[in-house]
């Protein structure tokens, strides 16, 4: 294999991997598609699974046969011989990747590999029934575990819109524990993310719409009418301020989760889990 010993930590190739933003990776390379960087054995093997053509690897070279053969194993599975042996594998000791790269827990193992391209959200729509819809969330590890939420319990699909953060970041991916790879998900464009755009299209989709939020006329996430709909797309917003008034008002239901103690409301990353296992029953 195509095994190279990292002698300088400043060499231009590992760029990807210490030097390059997640944002400038997402069009580093390949304008078009772009690329981005899974870490972990685990994370990477699912995205492999899922079709994603690898690039490069950085592993550390105590981790050869307990973290890199099973990434060598699916490669070769995957997308043959040839491309094992010629991907280039920097390989370095500990203390020079975790020097290199800041994180000294990811189990020794990264990888580039070349994105797809997002299909547009009608297309996305035409065979799902279930979907959420992640409104501006931002933080990555609730993207993360919000997809991996979904994937658990049954959903068809995840939309966000243009401002929530993308599902391969490396934190959202590592989060989902690579379900971000095993669940269908696309991103609305700026001008369809704007307001209430996304609920607007999603009801000409036929789905109804179900924005999750504490308000007066709220019913309960058990609600029997709102289960069975036929389709059905549940709203989630950002961590704090929630869902925009505008993008409540618009959805055919508002819902809440009964609370008690006080607790007016929950992280949108566990809100998330209950309303899509009360709502797929």
């Amino acid at each position: 294999m195509n095994y190279i010993a990292i002698t300088d930590i400043n060499a231009p190739e590992l760029d990807v991997f210490a030097r390059i933003s997640e944002a400038q990776l997402f069009r580093y390379y390949e304008p078009d598609v772009g690329i981005f960087l899974a870490e972990s054995a685990y994370v990477v093997e699912r995205a492999l699974e899922a079709g994603y053509e690898p690039l490069t690897m950085l592993l550390e070279t105590g981790r050869i046969e307990t973290e890199g053969r099973p990434v060598f194993e699916a490669i070769e599975r995957i997308w043959g011989r040839e491309k094992l042996e010629t991907i280039p594998i920097y390989t370095a000791d500990h203390a020079i990747v975790t020097q290199l790269t800041g994180y000294a827990m990811v189990r020794g193992l990264w990888m580039t590999l070349r994105r797809k391209r997002e299909i547009p959200v009608e297309e996305f729509c035409r065979d799902k029934k279930r979907v959420t819809v992640l409104y501006d969330v931002m933080n990555p590890t609730n993207v993360g575990a919000i997809i991996r939420s979904a994937a658990a319990l049954g959903m068809d699909g995840a939309l966000l819109t243009h401002a929530s953060v993308d599902p391969l970041t490396r934190r959202s991916a590592r989060v989902s524990m690579g379900t971000v790879f095993q669940i269908p998900w696309t991103k609305f464009t700026r001008a369809e993310s704007e307001s209430v755009n996304p609920v607007r299209m999603l009801q000409s989709y036929g789905f109804k719409t179900v924005a999750m939020a504490l308000t007066e006329d709220s019913t309960s996430v058990d609600n029997a009418e709102i289960r069975a709909s036929e389709k059905l797309a549940v709203f989630m917003g950002t961590e704090g301020t929630g869902l925009p008034k505008e993008v409540i008002a618009a959805c055919d239901y508002r819902v809440m989760i009964p609370m008690y103690h006080g607790v007016d409301s929950l992280n949108v990353a566990a809100a998330s889990a209950i309303s899509f296992w009360e709502l797929m029953k």
